[in-house]
């Protein structure tokens, strides 16, 4: 039989060598000695990406040498490995894929052996400074609902707002949100996650601007809105860009940080607005102008932030994902995750579609279809359990329960303290007991807390302060006092006009007297230069009440439970879901469903409990919730240490499942 010539191997050995050296490391890991299989894995890979035409030459000779080898079946010329050496410079390895293994004493320095897969590295400092810099955009979304509270109490005297104004004061933000997180999705696969956050950024600083120096109610509520649109933009592609640069096992709690960041938000800023609230009469201006600075510590640090690596794939910029995967992953083996990226978007490239195609794909996929329902699901029942009514309008839900505006202002730190602190145990539970039991509990303790609510208010209302027709209020010149106190029947109405107030010395010996301000009546008993003013308590704008304690409890029981699962879950449970192709834009409807539902609740509140009473409505709330945990129970998988790829699969049938295999492993499919 013929022997193969010892020259035209040294060729072959010569080409073999130019193809695999002139691929990056990485490749030559993935490609390298390791049997055909790798190989044809990898000409998929060129296919897709198209590699330089200067390339086929080397791929001649790898054909030639295999065809050399089915000549000549008994002299195949076996495939040589290929490694770096201690000068970093690729070349032929004297070990062969049939050869057993050395070990990693013989062979330290094996590109390969060097390497560990990711999920067997801790995650790297880089990656939590990249999640703690997205996740300002939470910051700014907590700080701003949180600052609305308490610069409310004194935005609404300083410009005589209205109910009607109160309320679109505070939901001007979550309207524009809305808005915003329809675009997001389109925005941050056209642009970039990067981009996207830092145009966030941006925009919630301008916004700031303008609230902090506003010179009238309507640039007040332009300030909001503008605001509002960068919070929209951040809610949306703030988790998406984590979740996808986290690694699996530690990505729940990496994601979470978007809420614990909003919950420090909201502490920060009720601390704010207890600081700012001596300075008069502008302190409002200050706790709102405070808002540009995190933005704009966001947008510098961003600077130095990179892409996601889902997305430079997306974008055939293969290199620079792998770069930054490494990056990301702290050198350890990102081959087979960047191989499930390119996989996965080989399929959403294959499934895509433009505009009203792109939506109808969605609805006509079973399994992204019943992702999105638990999507917005999760976060529909996040807003209707009523959190954003007892973080917007704290203040005035405990002025509402008896206390004083001087107190109300600090006590608003109660319940956003414990939210803050609750929030840590969300990021220790994520990944011991999963997001399914943590988001369930959750609900549960929630609906504890609303019940609370509702029987404390239920209770003052039952036992209110009253105005006593027997009493007579004269003034110092003993003449009858008619201002106020003939105008109102109930301390409800008194207080609400704010040049009046309510004068006691028990809830049930009332009067309503004129005033201007806090201390107390201008004339009457409660005056300051009468001679019974020491015997009587003045309270202006808010009714007294012997079941104030109960209200503050129940706040601090609900935002003790919301804020480990309900509040974080939802947005961690929507940034894994859905598959990539399909991804953006089913968070965009996911987030623009809680805007809305934000939207309604923020802007109706006030009404509501004019209308159903507040007791009433925190009833509400807690019947939707019960209904929220059993949606949670029936229709809610567990995601807990699956990649973005398995998670997918969770919400497909068998049929699914099958076509999905059959895709993927066509000959397998075939034999």
């Amino acid at each position: 039989m013929e022997e193969v010539s010892p020259e035209l191997s040294k060729q072959q050995l010569e080409a073999e060598t130019e193809t695999r050296c002139s691929q990056p490391p990485s490749d030559v890991a993935a490609a390298g000695a390791y049997g055909s299989e790798k190989r044809e894995d990898h000409q998929v890979a060129d296919e897709t990406f198209s590699q330089p035409e200067d390339d086929m030459a080397a791929k001649d000779g790898q054909k030639e040498l295999q065809a050399e080898g089915e000549k000549h079946p008994q002299q195949q010329i076996p495939e040589p490995n290929f490694e770096y050496n201690q000068d970093n410079a690729c070349q032929p390895s004297d070990k062969y894929p049939d050869q057993p293994k050395s070990s990693e004493t013989e062979n330290p320095s094996s590109f390969l052996e060097a390497k560990k897969p990711a999920n067997e590295m801790p995650t790297p400092t880089f990656v939590y400074i990249l999640a703690a810099l997205a996740t300002i955009g939470g910051f700014l979304f907590g700080y701003d609902i949180g600052i609305v509270a308490g610069s409310m109490l004194f935005i609404q005297p300083y410009f005589e707002l209205s109910t009607f104004w109160q309320e679109a004061v505070v939901s001007g933000t979550v309207g524009a949100a809305a808005v915003a997180a329809l675009m997001a999705g389109w925005l941050t696969d056209r642009i970039g996650r990067k981009p996207t956050v830092m145009l966030s950024s941006v925009v919630f600083t301008v916004g700031g601007i303008l609230m902090g120096t506003a010179p009238t109610k309507e640039t007040l509520l332009l300030g909001r809105i503008v605001a509002g649109l960068g919070v929209g933009l951040a809610s949306v592609v703030v988790p998406v860009y984590v979740a996808e640069a986290s690694p699996p096992h530690n990505r729940g709690r990496l994601v979470s940080l978007h809420q614990l960041l909003i919950n420090t938000g909201i502490i920060v800023s009720s601390l704010l607005a207890g600081g700012f609230s001596y300075v008069v009469p502008n302190g409002w201006r200050f706790m709102l102008g405070f808002a540009a600075v995190p933005g704009v510590v966001q947008f510098f640090g961003f600077l130095f932030m990179p892409e996601s690596p889902r997305w430079l794939v997306g974008k055939g910029k293969m290199e620079e994902a792998r770069t930054v995967l490494l990056r990301m992953r702290g050198g350890a083996d990102v081959e087979e995750e960047l191989e499930e990226i390119r996989v996965t978007v080989l399929e959403a490239e294959k499934d895509s579609a433009e505009g009203v195609q792109h939506i109808l794909k969605i609805l006509r996929s079973r399994h992204v279809r019943r992702a999105m329902l638990v999507g917005c699901g999760l976060l529909f029942f996040q807003q209707w359990c009523g959190i954003n009514t007892v973080i917007y309008y704290s203040g005035s839900v405990l002025k509402m329960a008896g206390f004083p505006v001087k107190y109300a202002i600090w006590l608003v730190t109660v319940p956003n303290l414990i939210n803050f602190l609750s929030s840590f145990i969300g990021l220790y539970l994520v990944e011991k007991i999963g997001r399914r039991q943590l988001l369930i509990g959750s609900l549960a303790g929630t609906i504890v807390g609303l019940v609370i609510l509702a029987v404390g208010f239920q209770l003052s209302a039952s036992n209110p302060a009253t105005l006593s027709p027997a009493i007579v209020e004269i003034d110092g010149d003993g003449n009858i006092i008619t201002d106020c106190f003939s105008q109102y029947s109930s301390c409800e109405a008194c207080v609400k006009d704010n040049s009046c107030g309510y004068c006691y010395s028990s809830q049930s010996d009332g009067s309503c007297l004129p005033s201007d301000n806090a201390v107390s009546s201008s004339v009457g008993r409660c005056n300051q230069s009468s001679s019974t003013e020491l015997y009587f308590k003045w309270a202006y704008e808010f009714c007294p009440s012997d079941y104030t304690w109960i209200a503050l409890c129940g706040m601090a029981v609900f935002v003790f439970a919301f804020a480990p699962g309900l509040g974080p879950m939802p947005w961690t449970i929507n940034s894994e879901i859905y598959p990539l192709w399909a991804r953006s834009t089913c968070n965009s409807v996911a987030a623009c469903t809680a805007w809305v539902c934000n939207l309604i609740i923020s802007f109706t509140f006030l009404t509501m409990t004019e209308t159903v009473t507040i007791h009433g409505t925190f009833w509400l709330f807690a019947g939707i919730t019960v209904v929220g945990v059993i949606f949670m129970v029936f229709l809610l998988p567990e995601t807990k240490d699956k990649t973005l790829e398995e998670v997918e699969q969770l919400f497909m049938n068998k049929q699914e499942l099958e076509d999905l295999a059959s895709s993927r492993n066509p000959q397998q499919t075939k034999s």
